[in-house]
């Protein structure tokens, strides 16, 4: 090599020794047509191709030697843009440069995209005879480009539903009460999948069908429809069934003969997605998307909503514990409160007193049906002890752990007693500023003790008799139902089997309380009890009041034998109380003389009518309202109220104006 040789770069113009060999450009392209990278062709005046080398060919999709003689719109179809481009040279004489085309070529199935210079070819006298075109193809960079923008879509599209369930697990955080936060968690998804429905519902195993808990429809045209729908024959039902995600079309939907779906198909919904809220131990419900567009939902929708719905169940799940755990926290404070009130008040009694005969028999029934789940109907006069009975079933019982409740239902007034039993609901009525738990409720696991059961009215009867058959009641303004397993120890002094002839009492209810009788005997005919009882109730009331009793005289206890005691044991205790607090030294003094005295002012009460005028006013009309009602008290025909009194002041003023059901009974079979 020279000095005078020079290197030159890749790409620069390397001029020609001879420049007359520029009056051939075509052995010019011909140097490079089978070197070059570009695609390189010459047309000539027909634009029929003579030359071509393999790059162009394989651009093309043809052989090179299937160019040869044909056209260009032969090889490359129909592209006006290039023809008037190749014409334009032939009479211009001017060059087209970085003509830029697009075009899916005859023996290809995708666009190919490509940039061409098209240069004359002249002769001697400067015509231009044939055309020189460079191709370069761009097809590459145009699939590089459109991938680009597909992964850039792709991952837009993946950032947004990333966004979308971090936004809703934000939701669920703050409030676990799907019900409420649901209108936000599909105005969410809608942002994403653009849906016009969106609702979910929840499985109740019980009855077998779908709740719906929440919808959002913001162009619902119709009504909506009823909250429940069966599992059988519904696109969520068949979804809950599979435990599977299903997208059912407009077709499909038709298949179904529900009136849900017949609803979602009149509101214009073509297209339908179920996803089951799933959980470990199965699937607690499901999450229904819906749109009017056909194919809304695509199978890449499937999992994100699938994770949406676990976020669901899990936050249903939870706001369900907490609700639980807050019930038992309020039914436990509740029942500690009601407990401690009731050791307070129970002081009359520590353990059963007496060793008659009768009682003897009476402890061998108690120990008999204790051990027994059965319903026990203790019947007795007033004071004869029939809590203390109760008590006692309950502590020899299996349930001896777990919880007694008390429930008097003659103290409790009749507005109230439904409540104070079975519990309400906030806002159930005026004055329900909370939620209630109710005594029976309380009792789950052990023993309620219904104390005066015969003074439970008429209309509540049937509520407490579906407790003892199916072992279930919904709340005062719930219709939630809430299972109980109490035993039931019901008591009174009425005579109930009367009270049902009467139509006072339901019949079935009285069958069903009444499964083990146990009759407590008066104070009357187990008088050889008396003188333990007075020694027990003088032992504790002296320690109370700090006195110092320490003998009874034989006259005393022969007068307290002798005594009938209408008031049974209650009235035996509050005498020996009063007659502790009147001794001064060691011996009981009881006060015999105003026990009699009492008797006697009791026995002249009883038999007297009042005489005054606007008595015995009063008196007529009662009975006259009694009559015509057939001697109902309560109820909406009841006498009680059309004289616009409660059932408790109409039975008190019956009481105080000697009103018994002879004087209104009698006049009406007359």
């Amino acid at each position: 090599m020279s000095a005078d040789t020079k290197v030159h770069a890749p790409g620069e113009f390397v001029p020609f020794a001879l420049p007359e060999g520029l009056s051939e450009p075509e052995k010019l392209l011909a140097a490079y047509f089978s070197s070059a990278r570009v695609g390189l062709c010459v047309l000539d005046k027909d634009l029929r191709y003579v030359a071509v080398n393999q790059a162009l060919a394989e651009m093309n999709g043809y052989p090179a030697t299937a160019h040869l003689g044909k056209t260009v719109r032969e090889i490359i179809g129909h592209f006006t843009d290039c023809a008037e481009a190749l014409n334009r040279i032939l009479l211009t004489g001017e060059p087209v440069l970085n003509f830029e085309a697009s075009a899916v070529m005859p023996h290809k199935t995708e666009v190919s995209h490509w940039t061409g210079h098209f240069f004359p070819i002249k002769d001697d006298s400067g015509a231009v005879t044939r055309i020189g075109v460079v191709v370069l193809e761009r097809t590459e960079n145009e699939k590089l480009k459109a991938s680009l923008n597909e992964v850039t879509r792709q991952l837009r599209s993946h950032v947004a539903r990333l966004e979308m369930l971090l936004e809703i697990s934000s939701i669920l955080a703050a409030n676990w009460n799907v019900q409420q936060v649901f209108p936000r968690i599909s105005a969410r998804i809608r942002r994403v999948l653009r849906q016009e429905y969106a609702g979910f519902a929840l499985h109740d195993v019980s009855t077998g069908v779908l709740v719906g808990q929440a919808e959002d429809f913001p162009l619902r045209k119709g009504l909506t429809p009823s909250g429940q729908v069966p599992v059988e024959g519904t696109p969520g039902g068949l979804s809950l069934k599979e435990g599977a995600p299903r997208i059912f079309s407009r077709e499909q939907m038709q298949t179904f003969r529900s009136d849900g779906a017949s609803h979602l198909i009149a509101e214009g919904l073509q297209s339908l997605c179920c996803v089951p809220l799933q959980r470990p131990h199965g699937p607690v419900g499901v999450l229904t998307l819906g749109s009017t567009r056909q194919h809304a939902f695509q199978p890449e929708d499937i999992n994100l909503l699938s994770q949406v719905a676990t976020q669901l169940a899990i936050a249903i799940e939870n706001h369900r514990a907490a609700t639980e755990i807050e019930g038992l926290k309020r039914r436990l404070s509740e029942e500690k409160k009601y407990l401690e009130g009731e050791i307070r008040s129970q002081g009359l009694f520590v353990e059963i007193v007496g060793e008659s005969p009768v009682l003897k028999r009476l402890l061998e029934e108690v120990a008999t049906v204790a051990a027994s789940t059965a319903s026990v109907l203790i019947l007795g006069e007033t004071g004869t002890g029939k809590e203390l009975i109760a008590r006692a079933i309950h502590r020899m019982s299996r349930r001896k752990d777990l919880s007694f409740i008390k429930v008097n239902c003659a103290a409790i007034p009749t507005g109230l007693l439904e409540s104070e039993l079975f519990g309400h609901e906030k806002g159930a009525f005026t004055g329900a500023i909370q939620q209630k738990v109710g005594r029976m409720e309380l009792a789950d696991g052990g023993t309620i003790f219904l104390d005066e059961v015969g003074e439970i009215p008429l209309e509540l009867q049937p509520k407490l008799l579906r407790v003892l058959q199916d072992h279930e009641f919904e709340r005062l303004g719930s219709t939630r139902t809430i299972k109980v397993d109490a035993r039931l120890i019901a008591a009174t002094n009425r005579d109930l089997a009367r009270s049902v002839a009467e139509k006072e009492f339901r019949s079935d209810l009285y069958y069903r309380l009444n499964v083990f009788p146990v009759h407590l005997p008066p104070l009357r005919e187990r008088r050889e009890d008396i003188p333990l009882l007075v020694r027990y109730f003088v032992r504790k009331f002296a320690q109370r009041l700090d006195r110092h009793i320490e003998s009874v005289s034989g006259e005393t206890i022969h007068a307290l034998k002798d005594w009938s005691w209408p008031g049974n044991v209650r009235e035996l205790e509050n005498l020996i109380e009063r007659s502790v607090i009147l001794s001064e030294g060691s011996v009981l003094r009881v006060p015999i003389s105003e026990l009699r005295r009492e008797g006697m002012h009791l026995a002249s009460q009883a038999s007297s009518i009042p005489d005054h005028t606007l008595d015995t006013a009063e008196r007529e009309h009662i009975l006259r309202v009694l009559r015509d009602t057939s001697g109902v008290l309560s109820g909406p025909n009841g006498a009680a109220r059309r004289l616009g009194l409660k059932r408790t002041t109409l039975q008190s003023k019956m009481q105080r104006l000697g009103i018994n059901r002879r004087d209104y009974s009698q006049s009406r079979d007359d």
